[in-house]
């Protein structure tokens, strides 16, 4: 075709690759939309088409062999339709529009069943997932990717090993008894669910059953409770046999409802009214037997309670165990957004699934730990386990694409990853039954072997422990650094071989001997220098603090720590080995060294020719002047002469007369002198047992070891004398220091058995001889520390004085503002510190060492108390006595702004004072009232003041004090001035009524009183005239 230009050949050529040929055929023209037509798109297998137009309308086709014809219209976009698709899944088609909506239409019926808006963004494309049910739709300002209803089966727990769940419109029970082969169990039909609502006629979005209940309460016959969201939440209530697989089924009992509903008892069940937000509890004819008010405002959700006749209320953030027979709230705990509920298998524990975490708590909903996690979680299910000791202790929950479980102690994991979302219902060992999207259950395998080893450990099964450590694949650093965090390092002990993290791992837990073995290992691997060094260094600060002075001997001759050497033979009083050491130094050239063990020693002989050795003639001089060695200061003398010296003068700067002056020093005597330093004794824990755990599967409480120590215990533990089995014979070879050389130990310096030299020629020491003992479980437990005083304080009481005492401000505030609403506590500031200075005294210690603080209690007059000890607080009731008298006596003197501080003084000690009698208590709530009083009698006698100008408030506000409850004394002086001030500003009615009331008084019939009586007559007679 050599006519044909080049744009048109070009476009021919495009078109062959997008169809496969130069020549398209027009198969149908579709004829029916009114205006331009945006989008079309084909059924992913049968032969529709569907359209969408301008004209605010969507098509569809049918097409055959021959032709194609308009199916239906589907109408209800109020403006131009931008794009339609079919669901991948579902007989649905999506369309969405400018008008700012997306709809979803019923392919089968032609009906629009689910429609959702965004204001301010109109609606341009769609595009389906194709294996997940996922949509994603483009608008003005972005994208959103959304769901056309949750994927989550309706499931429930039966009796035994049955479980309930919906499938689209069928109700089935799971017999996980019948598992043949790799199934889970065999599916039973039960009944078919009615479609309800607006969307009775259609398959609609978000009509499927959202909730099930099963009733627990009644093993005669079965009952379930289907609960769905359809018009804003209804329930049907179906009953069937148990014992007849295809018995009779009742269903048609059906009602309006929020949330799930919750079966009470044998025959009654209890659902949310959706308008009037309270508890209906009805009977199983679907009848109302009674209605209960929330005991909590904003209630949106019931959950089962665990118990008969107990519920769960979700409100705002909180979940609330709630008796509705008794009416009562049981407990209550803080939980953002929970969406499910699982009780344990024996009721003791339950599991708050929250969007983001789980909370477990006890029976009475008091919480036992909380978790979080970055994911949505899933569901979850409690192992039900017959043995191990994991029934209802581990926790099993999914998120989107992992398997965790959660233990009470706070402890949690990750088990396995998971290739799509899935819906655990129970736990059995190693199996984890759940459904799927589908609502097809499966079965799928996990390894709980960290969850059941973290709970025994915290369980102290340790016989179970140490068998798991024997013939379980434990290991890996998270493991260690539990562990460690934990407070069993010599557990890790059993199954970690690296030297260096066992010599760690040994010192945290205080075995020195396990120690000592990974040091001999690490200074074989990495030679006498380096880090071998720094190995000794630590291990002889750990046996210093445990007084094992023997190790420390060992460590110090490994690191070639002379000084520190010298200092332990002179604390420990080896004057033996002092002197040795003093040799050697001789032996090093070492001045310092010399002088340090003649110091030690008490030696002033070698003091003074270490001095004349090293140069410092004068103080050699001085040196041995003092102490009298007159021969060798003549010798020093001469010497000092000779280099053109004088020795003139210089005793002179010496005060010998004075405590200045010097002294011999002598080496203190030491404490103790045989073996170690004394410490407590400390029994094998059951941790060092790994016989025990060879029993079996089923495992026993460890029984508590036998006081009786046999002679066996004494060889497993070795013995603390460190003589020839200790390990120290090669000590001195291994410094290098033979007889050849000047830096040796030689010949003369016998240092005894535990310094044996041996000779070159000798066969080689074994260096972890007498260490052989020491096996891998040669752990123990140290003795636990007690209780410090304020911990002690702050568990036996809930006052806040007592809190603060303890140095608890957080807590004490907390309590004053739950008990007493305290919100401002600027006020109670030197009251609260007050409380805290006065519960202890310090006691000055020796000198160079700090004071010492000793709690003061109150309740330890018959003897100490110990944990049960309470603080003795600063303020007692002769303290709030003595307050309440001085603003009486200022009151009584016109001293109104010091009466008032001491009656708010006495406000602001009374919250943090304990009493200790009911007795006690009353007094201070009347104290209370009286405070009140008189504060509220001289802020009304302030604004007199203010308003003195003005005769009829005067008189209105002297009125107002005259009905403060003050005492006679005080009452007589505010009736006799409110009488003056009405009488005096011609109130004659009022002031004959306070002249009559004045005269009532008690005290007016005294004799001291007598002017006041007689004027107060005068007044009323006067008053009574006018």
């Amino acid at each position: 075709n050599r006519g044909q230009s080049p744009a048109a050949a070009t476009a021919l050529n495009v078109q062959a690759e997008l169809f496969g040929t130069n020549d398209v055929v027009v198969k149908y023209v579709l004829e029916g939309h009114d205006r331009g037509v945006n989008w079309a798109a084909f059924h992913p297998t049968l032969p529709l088409l569907a359209s969408a137009a301008d004209d605010r309308q969507v098509k569809l086709w049918r097409m055959s062999e021959t032709k194609a014809w308009e199916v239906d219209t589907l109408r209800g976009h109020a403006n131009n339709v931008s794009c339609c698709l079919f669901h991948p899944k579902q007989e649905l088609v999506v369309s969405n529009s400018e008008d700012r909506s997306i709809r979803v239409w019923d392919v089968s019926k032609r009906v629009g069943v689910q429609t959702f808006r965004r204001e301010g963004d109109r609606f341009w494309i769609l595009a389906a997932h194709r294996s997940q049910n996922l949509l994603a739709a483009g608008h003005d300002s972005g994208m959103i990717v959304f769901k056309l209803e949750r994927e989550r089966p309706a499931s429930a727990s039966g009796p035994g090993d049955k479980l309930y769940y919906v499938r689209g419109r069928e109700l089935f029970c799971h017999d996980y008894a019948r598992a043949t082969g790799g199934s889970s169990g065999v599916d039973v039909p039960i009944a078919s669910l009615r479609r309800v609502g607006q969307q009775a006629q259609t398959d609609g979005i978000g009509s499927g059953p959202r909730f099930l209940s099963y009733n627990m309460h009644n093993p005669t016959e079965g009952n379930v409770l289907v609960c769905s969201e359809v018009d804003g939440g209804c329930y049907e209530l179906i009953t069937f046999s148990l014992t007849k697989a295809g018995g009779s089924v009742t269903d048609g009992k059906r009602g309006a409802c929020l949330g799930p509903g919750v079966f009470l008892g044998r025959n009654r069940f209890a659902v949310l009214d959706r308008h009037k937000r309270e508890i209906v509890v009805k009977n199983l004819n679907n009848e109302t037997t009674k209605r209960v008010q929330a005991p909590v405002p904003n209630v949106d959700c019931l959950f089962d309670g665990g118990a008969s006749g107990r519920i769960i209320l979700r409100s705002d953030d909180r979940a609330v165990l709630f008796e509705v027979q008794s009416r009562r709230v049981i407990g209550e705990l803080t939980a953002p957004k929970i969406k499910n509920i699982v009780w344990s298998p024996d009721g003791s524990k339950v599991a708050l699934l929250c969007k983001y975490g789980v909370v477990i708590a006890d029976r009475q909903l008091e919480q036992l730990c909380s978790i979080s996690d970055t994911v949505r979680i899933k569901s979850g299910a409690w192992d039900i386990s017959p043995t191990g000791g994991t029934n209802s202790n581990l926790f099993v929950y999914t998120t989107l694409h992992h398997v965790k479980y959660c233990l009470p102690t706070g402890d949690t994991g990750t088990i396995r990853t998971l290739d799509n979302p899935i819906y655990a219902t129970r736990v059995v060992k190693d199996q984890l039954f759940c459904l799927d999207r589908e609502a097809r259950s499966r079965v799928i395998s996990i390894d709980t072997t960290e969850a059941r080893f973290k709970l025994a450990l915290a369980n102290k099964k340790y016989g179970q422990v140490m068998h798991m450590v024997r013939h379980s694949r434990l290991c890996g650093r998270a493991i260690v650094a539990y562990l460690q965090s934990k407070g069993f390092p010599e557990v890790a002990l059993h199954f970690v071989r690296d030297p260096q993290t066992r010599f760690r791992l040994a010192l945290a837990c205080g075995n020195i001997e396990a120690a000592m073995e990974s040091a001999f290992s690490l200074e074989q691997q990495q030679g006498a220098e380096g880090k071998a060094r720094d190995v000794w260094g630590e291990l002889g600060s750990e046996a210093l603090r445990q007084g094992n002075h023997q190790v420390v001997e060992m460590s110090y001759q490994r690191k070639k720590d002379f000084d520190r050497l010298s200092f332990l033979y002179m604390l420990t009083g080896d004057m033996e080995k002092l002197r040795k050491m003093l040799k050697i130094s001789n032996m090093r050239n070492d001045i310092m060294g010399r002088y340090h063990n003649a110091l030690f020693l008490g030696d002033a002989a070698e003091r003074v020719a270490v001095l004349e050795a090293s140069g410092n003639l004068p103080l050699a001089y001085i040196s041995a002047k003092l102490h009298g060695l007159e021969d060798v200061a003549e010798r020093i003398k001469v010497a000092i002469e000779t280099q053109e010296g004088t020795v003139e003068g210089l005793m002179d700067k010496v005060p010998v007369a004075t405590k200045a002056g010097g002294r011999l020093l002598q080496p203190p005597t030491p404490i103790v002198r045989a073996g170690n330093w004394p410490t407590l004794e400390i029994k094998k824990t059951t941790l060092e047992d790994l016989s025990a755990a060879d029993a079996g599967e089923e495992y026993e409480e460890e029984t508590a070891p036998n006081a009786d120590t046999g002679a066996g215990d004494a060889a497993a533990w070795g013995n603390d004398d460190f003589g020839d089995d200790a390990g120290l014979g090669a000590a001195v070879d291994d410094m290098g220091l033979d007889d050849d050389d000047d830096m040796g130990w030689g010949d003369d310096l016998d240092l005894g058995d535990d310094f044996a030299v041996e000779t070159p020629k000798a066969a080689p020491v074994d260096e972890m001889a007498g260490l052989n003992e020491i096996s891998d479980d040669a752990g123990f437990q140290m003795p636990p520390a007690g209780r410090p005083p304020a911990a002690c304080w702050v568990a036996n009481s809930s006052h806040a004085a007592d809190h603060m005492a303890a140095g608890g401000a957080s807590s004490a505030m907390q309590l004053l503002h739950r008990q007493i609403a305290a919100s401002d506590f600027s006020v109670l500031k030197s009251s609260m510190l007050g409380c805290y200075l006065g519960s202890t005294v310090s006691l000055p210690g020796i000198p160079g060492s700090g004071s010492m603080m000793v709690p003061l209690m109150r309740n330890d007059a018959g003897g100490h108390p110990g944990n049960d000890s309470l603080p003795r607080t600063s303020y007692t009731m002769k303290t709030l006595v003595a307050g309440i008298r001085n603003g009486y006596r200022f009151f009584q003197g016109g001293k109104f702004n010091d009466s008032m501080n001491s009656f708010i003084q006495v406000l602001s000690q009374i919250p943090v004072t304990t009493a200790n009698s009911r007795e006690e208590a009353n007094e201070m709530k009347e104290m209370i009232e009286i405070c009140r009083e008189y504060i509220t009698a001289i802020r009304i006698k302030g604004a007199m003041a203010e308003v003195g100008a003005d005769p009829v408030r005067s008189t209105e506000l002297s009125a107002y004090l005259t009905h403060c409850k003050l005492q006679p004394a005080h009452l007589l002086l505010v009736l006799r001035s409110a009488m003056g001030t009405a009488f005096k500003h011609k109130n004659f009615i009022v002031a004959a009524s306070f002249a009559r009331r004045l005269l009532e008084l008690p005290d007016m019939k005294s004799e001291r009183n007598a002017d006041l009586r007689m004027k107060a007559t005068k007044v009323l007679q006067k008053s009574e005239q006018m």
